[in-house]
């Protein structure tokens, strides 16, 4: 069976997140504020239209609700990281140190989602709830782009 377009999109958001990390990592100090916010704006939209979509449907389900729980946690974890380096001077060596402890927790994030709960959600949900799913996704994040623009970091507005 072929990957349900749900994964297929959320995989597709973290290769793009994980390019802007390599970049941002690279960058020097006035490239790395336009990378950051770039994503900065995309991780936060990623993460409430994923919550809206495939983990509000996870914690309906006894079997996936501590995944999802996982999850969420983390997506605040992230979030608070982003806040974090928002207050520190870019183009401090604290601001790398910072950016390097958000990049390997994110990373860890993504390859957890992608290689542990994908798969069990896959199992867990009918081709006609991750057909919905997808549909939610897609259509939640640009209304949480632009919320993410919006909104400064570390300040989530939908707590």
């Amino acid at each position: 069976m072929a990957e349900a377009r749900i994964f297929e999109d959320l995989k597709a958001d973290h290769d793009r997140h994980r390019d802007l990390l390599e970049q941002i990592g690279t960058s020097d100090a006035g490239e790395r504020k336009a990378l950051f916010e770039t994503f900065r704006v995309e991780v936060s939209a990623h993460a409430a239209a994923e919550e809206e979509s495939l983990y509000a449907t996870m914690l309906a389900k006894p079997d996936l609700r501590d995944d999802a729980r996982h999850s969420v946690s983390e997506h605040k974890e992230i979030d608070d990281f982003l806040g974090e380096l928002a207050d520190i001077d870019i183009a401090s060596d604290d601001w790398m140190t910072k950016f390097a402890e958000m990049r390997h927790r994110y990373e860890h994030h993504i390859e957890e989602e992608e290689e542990e709960m994908f798969p069990a959600a896959a199992d867990g949900l009918s081709d006609a709830e991750e057909a919905r799913l997808a549909e939610t996704f897609e259509a939640r994040k640009p209304a949480e782009l632009e919320r993410a623009e919006a909104n400064p970091p570390g300040g989530d507005e939908r707590e």
